[in-house]
């Protein structure tokens, strides 16, 4: 919602089309009559997009597309296995595309995942005993922990609905010179978070102590 308006035209190859958004021109994969994410990022290009965006990156000839797209001036957007932020370009680089490519064409990279709410129907404050907060957690003595009792809006569960953790790393030009040189992912993360990235746990806890979900349940979505 964000990019779509009547100025910006947004293409997609997707497989399947999950949600058919308004403003957009969805272009379902068919692997059965050729229709690839590769095939189907050549044919929308045509097609002068200013934004693209594939539902995903499985191989080389779909990463090289959509690299060569970005080249020319085409915002992408796409999604890629990897289990957080700084690893997205090595992955790319894994699959063969070029270094200084990747480089010189990655904006960002975000690893997201989904946590279970805290069910508002029956939400309480929990027993500090029983939910401790774990000791990379930014707590403040005194601060309430919350959870679900369990009621029948939620079916005795005591969540309702999922929320998304976040890790957005912007790349700047140190992080550029640095994918060039195909450094450690490790080491890679390292640069990212003196450059302000904030990982998926931390951003977790910050869920937490808004009283949108548990500590339990972070733990459970963050490890690796």
């Amino acid at each position: 919602n964000a990019i779509v308006s009547p100025e910006i035209k947004v293409l997609t190859v997707e497989d399947p089309v999950e949600y058919h958004l308004k403003g957009v021109n969805q272009i379902p994969v068919h692997a059965k009559v050729g229709m690839t994410f590769e095939r189907g990022l050549r044919s929308i290009l045509r097609h002068d997009p200013d934004v693209v965006m594939i539902g995903e990156i499985r191989d080389l000839e779909t990463a090289r597309a959509a690299t060569q797209a970005s080249l020319t001036g085409h915002l992408v957007l796409s999604t890629l296995h990897t289990n957080d932020a700084a690893s997205a370009p090595m992955r790319l680089i894994d699959m063969g595309v070029e270094s200084y490519l990747v480089s010189s064409t990655l904006i960002a990279s975000m690893a997201q995942r989904l946590v279970r709410r805290i069910c508002p129907a029956c939400k309480r404050a929990a027993d500090p005993a029983a939910h401790k907060p774990p000791p990379d957690m930014d707590w403040e003595p005194g601060e309430t922990l919350y959870e679900g009792a369990g009621c029948e809006r939620c079916r005795q569960t005591g969540f309702r609905g999922r929320s998304g953790l976040y890790e957005l790393m912007l790349v700047n030009d140190d992080l550029r010179l640095q994918i060039v040189d195909r450094i450690p992912t490790n080491q890679l993360l390292k640069s990212a978070r003196q450059a302000g990235l904030r990982l998926l746990r931390e951003d977790g806890w910050l869920k937490v102590r808004q009283g949108i979900t548990t500590v339990d349940e972070v733990i459970t979505c963050t490890a690796v």
